[in-house]
């Protein structure tokens, strides 16, 4: 597999329309992140009488941003045909497990997610090794996109132009939306959905959104 790396600007979510262009520099703490592109890993579960299948993103995290921040990370996988994957939900614990499992010459520190959280001290040393799950996704599907925020603090506050002065504010009627510069991984996958199955996903872009 490829080992990219990367270094991440800043967190995103919402909307993207109209969104303002991610920045080059860095107005805030920033980590990196190293990542295999992803692949696929078949689990027996209980109460499964097959195999349930997942894709999964291995990566490591290091915080070289010059101080002790808190780790909060965030995976979307989302296809052509508008499928919607988080990443973890729906998702076995023993999953991670067989990950673990498969990479434990070359990721010994490996961890679920949920033990990976929370305040990242500074330095290589420090650096933690994790895994976004995503369950399997529609087959018709021939292209994705991951999308990962959480590595940097740099937001940026937009106004909704679809903001309804005369209703309350609410979920569904914010007059705001904060944008995060989230890195989107893009993907092909060949063949046709019969073979999808095998296929290996070629990534074809690696840009900053904000999202």
């Amino acid at each position: 597999l490829t080992l990219g790396f990367v270094v991440v600007c800043a967190w995103m979510s919402g909307p993207v329309a109209a969104a303002p262009e991610p920045s080059s520099a860095v107005s805030d703490w920033q980590l990196s992140i190293e990542f295999h592109d992803p692949q696929r890993i078949s689990v027996a579960l209980p109460g499964e009488s097959e195999p349930v299948t997942y894709w999964y993103l291995l990566y490591t995290v290091t915080n070289d941003s010059g101080r002790d921040v808190d780790y909060y990370p965030a995976f979307d996988l989302v296809t052509n045909a508008l499928e919607v994957v988080v990443g973890g939900a729906e998702v076995h614990p023993k999953v991670y497990d067989a990950i673990a499992e498969r990479h434990k010459k070359d990721f010994p520190f490996f961890a679920p997610p949920a033990a990976i959280r929370g305040p990242l001290i500074q330095g290589r040393d420090n650096a933690r090794t994790s895994a976004a799950v995503f369950r399997e996704f529609n087959p018709d599907a021939d292209a994705f996109t991951v999308f990962v925020a959480g590595l940097s603090g740099e937001v940026v506050r937009v106004s909704n132009p679809s903001f309804d002065v005369s209703r309350p504010e609410s979920e569904t009627n914010k007059r705001a939306f904060v944008l995060r510069k989230t890195l989107a991984l893009e993907y092909k996958l060949p063949g046709e959905a019969t073979t999808r199955s095998t296929g290996v996903p070629v990534r074809v872009d690696r840009k900053w959104v904000m999202r």
